[in-house]
């Protein structure tokens, strides 16, 4: 029977496939910490009380980075090479979703425009990885070699999707409503066919590790596809809702270290 817990116990039971996994999401990560700390230096004066809530963002990523980096070590493992086709986050860079490297690169301070930008595309991506570490959570919380960090991170996303939710309600409360929303929907529509085809991507190349047989890969890219139709259809809207969350100032802190 296919699922989303027997799919995840293959890839992970199974040294190549788990390598792979643990390198793509280690790459994000990483990628997600640098775009955060430019985001941070670049923050206009206006904004400049945001830059210690980006650079905790920031930090999370890069500590994500290192858990699946000790993931890794400690199965004796090294990091492979990243397929391009399975880089998500550059893929929605390609797609103009988000602030471009070479904005960040430059040594010019970010407009109030663009800080709403960045922050509408954490809430779509957010969402993302919020729903994915739900699933995680739920079927290998207690798994004794991804539990804790899948718990970890699973907290983490709950704290950085609450993050976007209030910023972005403090945006729209001084009169930014319309270019949230617009950004909102352009950005979700954009992420869930870079989500399909990354998706696609990286089953293609497990199976090929794994030995999938033909049959089993279809059905598979059957099911990718039929998700991209359902957030096509209105599955989207869940991503560009705001509303105030119960976890206030979730990023007012330092980040919480990996082996806490």
């Amino acid at each position: 029977m296919l699922s989303a817990k027997s799919l995840f116990k293959e890839i992970v039971d199974n040294d190549e496939s788990f390598r792979l996994f643990c390198s793509i999401a280690a790459s994000g990560e990483s990628q997600g910490g640098w775009e955060n700390a430019r985001i941070a230096a670049l923050v206009p004066e206006s904004e400049r009380a945001l830059a210690p809530k980006i650079t905790r963002h920031g930090a999370d990523e890069d500590k994500h980075g290192r858990i699946f980096d000790a993931l890794l070590r400690k199965r004796g493992l090294r990091h492979t090479e990243v397929p391009s086709e399975t880089d998500y986050t550059m893929l929605l860079e390609r797609h103009g979703i988000g602030l471009a490297h070479a904005r960040l690169k430059a040594d010019q301070p970010l407009t109030v425009d663009d800080v709403i930008t960045y922050l509408a595309h954490s809430r779509v991506t957010e969402q993302r990885a919020a729903d994915q570490m739900v699933m995680l959570r739920k079927h290998f919380g207690d798994h004794p070699e991804v539990g804790k960090a899948v718990r970890m991170i699973s907290t983490d996303e709950d704290n950085h999707l609450a993050y976007t939710h209030e910023e972005l309600l403090r945006f729209a409360a001084a009169g930014h409503g319309r270019f949230i929303q617009r950004t909102l929907r352009e950005c979700a529509l954009a992420e869930i066919a870079v989500y399909r085809d990354v998706s696609l991507a990286v089953m293609a190349h497990m199976g090929r590790v794994l030995g999938w047989s033909k049959g089993k890969s279809a059905l598979l890219a059957v099911g990718i596809h039929a998700v991209y139709v359902y957030e096509r259809l209105g599955g989207w809207r869940r991503m560009v809702s705001l509303r105030m969350p119960e976890r206030r100032n979730a990023l007012g802190g330092p980040a919480t270290p990996e082996f806490a």
